[in-house]
């Protein structure tokens, strides 16, 4: 099987650019699964119930998300009630929502989807490591998939959960920076990998925000506050072929994809 993750959706610009090409994409690529990252798709922080739906009734299986995803107070009844928008699993306990889902493709096909945030220049959670054996312990057989986001800022975190996971799950992607790497790769154990996505959004920007305040941040050293570019949206990510016998990927190739 095939499946297409997507990195972080940025704001208006990145849900447009979504809802423009995915339909297209998946027909293109014979897709059967699609994860998106969304902690940005509301005004480039945070997710709240319309934008979720949105992105959801654009094709996408189930949501990603990281340290932005409670920034808008609007989500917390939502992630509660909609399974199919996760956070990060090594938050607290009791912090509303989950960071795994469970469930099957059309075709019948079981896929989990895990979601876990890097700890490195980050806000602090759990153990992202630790977190990540517990669910997979959760998973059991019930999963012949398991796509794992990780949602972090250093590459050698990522690079680190990547091997540690190689053989255990069919792909570990990185998301959080907006920059995509070009290190897709089939690690030896079987695990398709890419230190990060990339951003669905406006690249005419710094990460997805107006330059020219981002500059002036810079330069001038004083709080100012962002506000989303809009100009060349694009929708990055990769697509995974998975060997859905054995759960080992077969195939990874970014996408870049213009409006």
């Amino acid at each position: 099987m095939k499946v297409i993750i997507i990195g972080d959706v940025v704001g208006k610009p990145g849900r447009k650019v979504l809802t423009a090409t995915l339909k297209r994409l998946k027909e293109q690529h014979e897709v059967e699964f699609v994860v998106a990252n969304v902690e940005n798709a509301a005004e480039g922080a945070g997710v709240v119930p319309k934008v979720g739906d949105e992105i959801l009734n654009a094709g996408v299986d189930v949501m990603t998300s990281g340290n932005h995803i409670f920034d808008k107070k609007e989500v917390i009844q939502y992630i509660e009630n909609q399974p199919r928008l996760l956070r990060p699993a090594n938050y607290a306990p009791d912090a509303p929502g989950r960071g795994l889902w469970l469930g099957s493709t059309a075709s019948g096909t079981q896929v989990a989807v895990i979601n876990i945030q890097g700890r490195i220049f980050m806000p602090p959670t759990d153990c992202p490591f630790r977190a990540a054996d517990r669910l997979l312990g959760e998973i059991g057989n019930r999963a012949s998939v398991i796509i794992v986001d990780h949602h972090a800022e250093a590459t050698s975190e990522k690079l680190a959960m990547g091997q540690y996971l190689d053989g255990r799950v069919s792909v570990v992607v990185g998301t959080h920076t907006h920059v995509q790497t070009a290190d897709e790769k089939i690690l030896t154990g079987g695990t398709g990998y890419i230190t990060d996505l990339g951003m669905t959004g406006p690249y005419d920007s710094v990460i997805g925000v107006q330059s020219q305040l981002v500059i002036t941040r810079f330069v001038r050293g004083l709080p100012i506050r962002y506000q989303t570019a809009s100009e060349n949206a694009q929708l990055h990510g990769v697509v995974v072929e998975i060997d859905e016998r054995n759960g080992q990927a077969v195939g990874i190739t970014r996408l870049q994809v213009k409006e």
